[in-house]
């Protein structure tokens, strides 16, 4: 028998590792897959009746992946004027002191068609990456799941949303990087190239392939932590919610209330997710900005205090882009009927071990 306290004080803390190793045991005979619920159960809403295809299929792969083209294309490329003033902010500090100020100074400039400025590579790149963003978190997800098990699936299911993301996010970032660059070099550098189909042909016949790829460390620094943060705080909140928030039960929930709880525990999300990347976020602005620096220079020439700059304007875009990302993702899941398990339960036999039931 465990200590009951220490017991609870675990399962309380969301970002825990559990306090013991599980030992395997025999199964008792007789027992099948369709006698026990699946050890498939980590996502962020409710698996129901009419479901259009079976949770870890390659249809529901598909469509999650359709989903993230969705949630990550759109947002992104709404938030362009904001995110052309951040990048500003990062690279200029001197004339774009604030957001107010950058706005203006870019509305007097280019006027206010200038705000748009770098739309076409924010929404090709940020297309692809959440295609791979979302579509592998889920492949990743289920794998290590499958690898650890059902209990050991609950006990670390924190550490596992934590890998998967960060796995997925290796490889959303390399789809990402091309069009980054891009919007960047367009973003920062007035008279360089006004569009995507100016500044890809000069970029390469400038610099070669490795302009586009020269900042694909420093964007594995930013969004690899950004997206560990964005998918375990956003897969935590969203059980905590119904645990403690929500006055009803996960599956008394209609499906417009459910999408509520998504939205608040994405901003919620977001907001930490803002944080934890907006240093190399600095760098990644400034790298793509300077021909021939190395992100070693670039955060030597910014310091301690200047990748920080631009962090207000950062997170409101985050919050409320991260906020946006999970409505759409968890809505098209809704529409497409794809199945959403509620948030993980205790299995039964962890429950046995642990002594907490008769």
């Amino acid at each position: 028998m465990y200590p009951t306290t220490l017991t609870q004080l675990a399962r309380a803390n969301p970002f825990s590792a559990p306090l013991f190793t599980l030992q395997q045991t025999e199964e008792p005979k007789g027992r099948t897959a369709a006698s026990e619920p699946s050890n498939r159960r980590l996502a962020a809403a409710a698996v129901e009746e009419g479901d259009s295809c079976e949770f870890g299929s390659q249809k529901y792969f598909i469509l999650c992946g359709f989903g993230g083209i969705l949630s990550c294309g759109t947002t992104h490329t709404a938030v362009v004027p904001l995110d052309l003033v951040k990048c500003r902010i990062q690279v200029d500090a001197a004339k774009y002191k604030s957001i107010f100020k950058g706005f203006s100074i870019t509305v007097k400039e280019d006027g206010v068609r200038g705000l748009a400025k770098g739309w076409a590579p924010t929404f090709f790149g940020y297309s692809m990456q959440g295609l791979c963003k979302f579509g592998f978190y889920e492949v990743f997800k289920i794998m290590y799941s499958d690898m650890l098990g059902e209990e050991n699936t609950y006990l670390w299911r924190t550490s596992l949303y934590l890998a998967a993301s960060a796995s997925a996010e290796f490889f959303a970032d390399i789809a990402l990087a091309p069009m980054e660059a891009c919007k960047v070099r367009i973003q920062t550098q007035p008279g360089y190239a006004n569009t995507l189909r100016q500044c890809a042909p000069k970029m390469y016949a400038e610099e070669g392939l490795w302009a586009f790829y020269k900042g694909v460390v420093p964007l594995w620094m930013r969004q690899i932590p950004y997206t560990m943060m964005k998918f375990a705080c956003f897969e935590r909140t969203v059980e905590l919610l119904y645990k403690h928030v929500v006055p009803k039960p996960r599956s008394e929930c209609s499906k417009g209330e459910q999408l509520v709880v998504t939205f608040v525990a994405g901003y919620i999300a977001g907001v930490f997710c803002a944080i934890v990347s907006h240093p190399a976020d600095s760098v990644v602005s400034v790298l793509n900005k300077e021909k021939g620096s190395t992100a070693a220079q670039v955060l030597k020439k910014l310091g301690p205090m200047g990748v920080w700059k631009g962090l207000v304007a950062r997170i409101i875009m985050i919050g409320t882009l991260t906020a946006l990302q999970w409505f759409i993702y968890d809505s098209v899941k809704v529409y497409f009927r794809l199945p959403r398990p509620p948030p993980p339960e205790m299995p039964e036999s962890l429950k046995k071990k642990l002594g907490l039931t008769e």
